[in-house]
């Protein structure tokens, strides 16, 4: 892609010996309108995470969302409707910003906590 800006192009499969890397277009010169995840911790309380298997492998369980589920929090991770035609499928890694964010926020709420816990111990 180089500098050219090429909006077209949205990411690549790459791989390195044994290790496969699912790469999404992520350069700053494609972005406009940036504003701040400040709901971090609101969106993620939607979020309800689930063990569970597919009936198609009983036999091996793991962790995972309903997409159905996702989409008021975080839409653009979901592919499809609800009882739709074509069975919905989720991106997960489109989940990575609103965990980084909800994370941050519980961090500064823990750091002011700290301090303010500090401040009357030291009283």
């Amino acid at each position: 892609m180089g500098n050219s800006g090429n909006a077209s192009i949205i990411g690549n499969i790459a791989k390195s010996g044994g290790t496969v890397a699912y790469n999404t277009s992520s350069d700053y010169r494609l972005k406009e309108n940036e504003v701040d995840i400040s709901d971090g911790i609101t969106r993620l309380k939607l979020l309800k995470p689930y063990r569970f298997n597919f009936k198609t492998d009983p036999s091996k369980t793991v962790d995972g969302f309903f997409a159905h589920e996702v989409t008021p929090a975080v839409p653009e991770a979901i592919s499809g409707e609800k009882d739709g035609e074509e069975m919905q499928s989720i991106d997960q890694s489109k989940l990575v910003p609103l965990l980084t964010a909800a994370l941050q926020e519980a961090i500064t709420k823990i750091e002011t906590l700290e301090t303010k816990v500090a401040a009357l111990e030291s009283s």
